[in-house]
């Protein structure tokens, strides 16, 4: 009938089949958990802002037109001069916003947050959709 003396094959395959499966299963999941910390912050003064630094809009069209906020300069060099005595009434801390035409030419934007930079901005962001 049996014979005991015969050693079984054991066919692990299936186990390391299942095996991978669960671990590309947590492999792509557990990036996405997040664990949140349950903190109890002490009551401190309350005070308002004294000043919220403003932000500073800039576009440029495809003609190369620089409006900021709402002024207009014909060219970067007249922005340029203007943005230097507009410049001291920002913060350097402020935002800064650039929207470029995706038809202008991209030495202009360039130019344009190199202009910003030297006056000390530094929290320039390009805009895109």
């Amino acid at each position: 009938m049996y014979d005991w003396d015969e050693t079984p094959d054991l066919n692990i395959t299936p186990l390391v089949d299942v095996m991978l499966v669960l671990m590309a299963i947590l492999m792509i999941s557990a990036p996405t958990i997040h664990y949140e910390e349950q903190i109890s912050l002490p009551d401190g003064s309350q005070s308002k802002e004294l000043s919220k630094s403003r932000e500073l809009n800039i576009k440029i069209d495809a003609k190369g037109m620089v409006y900021i906020n709402k002024s207009k300069f014909s060219s970067l060099d007249e922005f340029a001069d203007e943005f230097v005595l507009k410049s001291v009434d920002y913060k350097k801390d402020s935002f800064i916003y650039i929207y470029g035409d995706k038809g202008i030419i991209y030495g202009k934007v360039i130019k344009l947050l190199g202009v910003i930079k030297k006056q000390g901005f530094a929290k320039v962001s390009l805009i895109t959709q």
